[in-house]
């Protein structure tokens, strides 16, 4: 067969090469670039690019024979899979970091006062232990804010809770006054029931909020 490539869309592309592109699927645009098919672009398309990164998967060695002139088939592969390999260095490497990222976050969470006193008071709560069983563990929060401003502050936090006897999704907040936390919410949410058990003690639930500022 002629070398057609770079001859645009009459091209014929040879079978050997007719086949899923990983590099195009894993890097879609950055790949579009480097291989003249700027068809991969519309990866910036919201909806359409949900779309796009499978085509580019599928049609993207075809995109690339003949959007751009190659020396042969050879050559052809030898590029594809060299992009091939740093998708996956890519992603692995990109995964890696977002995994550090929330793990340190999650760890952040968990180092705070506030969530703290929500573990403390729920391991120790007979209301929790009696529909979860003792020990209660607890997990890092999923959900979440804390805001802090010197003396005051406050914080919302959602965070899964298990023992022998079940399981559950703890909501808690907290509110820092003068320096010091306390908590205005221990909410534990059964699962598997429509049950949620107020965890704070009688004392708390009936006091009055004090200002932030």
């Amino acid at each position: 067969m002629d070398n057609t490539s770079g001859h645009g869309a009459h091209a014929q592309v040879p079978a050997e090469i007719d086949r899923w592109n990983w590099g195009a699927f894993l890097l879609n645009w950055i790949w579009g670039l480097g291989n003249e098919t700027y068809i991969a672009l519309l990866m910036f398309v919201p909806l359409v690019n949900v779309v796009m990164v499978f085509m580019l998967g599928a049609k993207g060695s075809a995109w690339a024979w003949r959007n751009r002139r190659w020396q042969d088939v050879a050559q052809f592969r030898r590029v594809q899979r060299n992009w091939a390999i740093w998708g996956v260095v890519v992603w692995v490497v990109s995964i890696g970091v977002a995994v550090v990222m929330m793990t340190s976050l999650l760890s952040l969470f968990a180092r705070t006062e506030a969530y703290a006193m929500a573990v403390e008071r729920l391991t120790q709560s007979p209301a929790a232990i009696a529909e979860l069983g003792s020990p209660i563990s607890a997990g890092y929060p999923t959900h979440g804010h804390i805001s802090v401003n010197g003396d005051s502050g406050s914080a919302e936090l959602t965070f899964p809770a298990t023992g022998p006897k079940g399981s559950g999704t703890v909501h808690a907040g907290a509110r820092k006054d003068l320096g010091v936390w306390r908590l205005t919410r221990l909410d534990l949410e059964l699962e598997g029931r429509d049950q949620t058990i107020d965890l704070r003690p009688e004392t708390s639930r009936n006091r009055p909020l004090l200002p932030l500022d």
